[in-house]
């Protein structure tokens, strides 16, 4: 499943993101969704989240 949609995305999700910082390379983080930061019911570059690690950067694949 993306992170194309915010109903897909909740609290608590372990999730793939794609910070800012890592756009160009692409690398992904993995890590648990603790806030939505997108308030639009869906964002063609992902729903923008903060993990609970403290991260945030836009869902690319929801974990399972």
């Amino acid at each position: 499943m993306n992170g194309k949609n915010r109903s897909d995305i909740k609290a608590g999700l372990n999730v793939k993101i794609v910070k800012k910082e890592d756009q160009a390379t692409g690398k992904l983080t993995v890590g648990i969704v603790k806030d939505l930061l997108t308030n639009s019911s869906s964002h063609p570059h992902g729903i923008k989240v903060r993990l609970s690690d403290g991260s945030i950067g836009r869902v690319q694949e929801i974990i399972g």
